[in-house]
């Protein structure tokens, strides 16, 4: 066997084997709700189950998800680099459909007990969403159906956003009105989609 052949056996075995634990590839046709839903009948059922146990509308949780992974269950952050081509780790420990951070989903897994949670899992990424935004409701008052503020309260954190952290940060402010608008559309597709019946 050639020394080229082995290697392309190698590289495709080593590309077979990546992803780890979700699928790592988002749906087609992410501006369409029935879309998604109709290519991961999996979603609605954990969208569903987020909904009755936390009460965040399963629109809500759509658009989060949308912004912060594209409905890839291995979503990472960049890798940052030093000298410009040395990777020196990520830029944050977020990962999965969540993109939830290390400490945040550590808390999660502690005070639910659910040591076996993965971020990579679709039925665990939506119950921690769910967990985050009904502390949100709780302790900040927002309403669940009011995505651009749980956006915002996700992504600062809690004490960030009672301090109006993202004030200063007009991108934020942008793309947490985005999320809003997001969350309006996919309720409008929603309520016309079989699979969300």
């Amino acid at each position: 066997m050639s020394r080229l052949f082995r290697a392309l056996v190698i590289l495709l075995l080593v590309a077979s084997c990546g992803g780890g634990g979700g699928s790592g590839t988002s749906p087609n046709n992410l501006d369409n709700a029935c879309s998604i839903l109709q290519q991961r009948p999996t979603y609605y059922r954990a969208f569903k189950a987020a909904e009755r146990r936390w009460g965040v509308p399963v629109h809500v949780q759509m658009a989060t998800i949308y912004q912060e992974s594209k409905f890839d269950s291995d979503a990472r952050t960049p890798l940052r680099y030093s000298l410009g081509v040395i990777p020196i780790g990520r830029q944050s420990s977020a990962f999965g459909y969540s993109q939830a951070l290390d400490g945040t989903w550590d808390e999660y897994l502690n005070e639910k007990g659910r040591r076996g949670a993965r971020r990579d899992n679709i039925h665990d990424a939506t119950d921690f969403m769910g967990w985050y935004m009904k502390k949100s409701n709780e302790q900040l008052g927002i309403p669940m159906w009011d995505a651009r503020n749980h956006y915002l309260a996700y992504h600062e954190g809690r004490t960030g956003y009672r301090r109006g952290s993202y004030n200063s940060k007009a991108w934020l402010l942008r793309v947490s009105s985005e999320v809003g608008s997001r969350a309006v559309t996919y309720s409008q597709q929603l309520r016309t989609c079989r699979y969300a019946r």
